[in-house]
């Protein structure tokens, strides 16, 4: 998998108290596992894990490379979600092996090529542009393409939300 790199600008402050940029170079929190070889995730400003902490966020851009249906049929969703951390968000499902939810609101923004959002019983197509707002619920990402996918995702900790269950 050729990664693309991200660049990353962190502002802040100097002792007088005025807006500098504290880091500008590329992102170095990148993971790209052997249980997931199709997926890379470039974490902006969190530790790698898939949910935020509680109360926390999470930013990151995930590459998604074409799927290889081969390597797809083998693909052990618990073990590439335990490499996260997130062993207990994958969700049982015949539809794809990477089904997960986790507790959080998340905003998401396709930045490059096409991905499939799969959801219980429905597949949505999305491309360049489009914004999704994922509200807790079961999904996966499979790019059917024949290009890479970037998203640019936003997680929001939902937890404490008593609208969400």
């Amino acid at each position: 998998m050729d990664i693309r790199p991200v660049r990353r600008v962190v502002t802040g402050h100097d002792a007088q108290g005025r807006a500098v940029v504290m880091m500008d170079g590329l992102a170095a929190s990148v993971l790209n596992r052997p249980s997931r070889p199709d997926v890379a995730l470039t974490n902006l400003w969190a530790t790698v894990v898939l949910p935020p902490p509680p109360g926390g966020t999470v930013f990151r851009i995930v590459q998604f490379d074409p799927e290889d249906p081969e390597a797809l049929a083998r693909a052990d969703g618990t073990a590439a979600f335990a490499d996260l951390g997130a062993a207990g968000n994958v969700v049982a499902s015949q539809r794809h092996p990477y089904m997960h939810r986790t507790e959080t609101v998340d905003y998401a923004v396709v930045l490059q090529g096409s991905i499939t959002m799969l959801l219980d019983d429905e597949d949505v197509e999305l491309t360049v542009g489009d914004v999704i707002i994922q509200n807790g619920t079961n999904h996966a990402w499979a790019n059917r393409g024949t290009a890479p996918c970037l998203i640019a995702f936003v997680l929001i900790d939902a937890t404490g939300d008593p609208g969400r269950g």
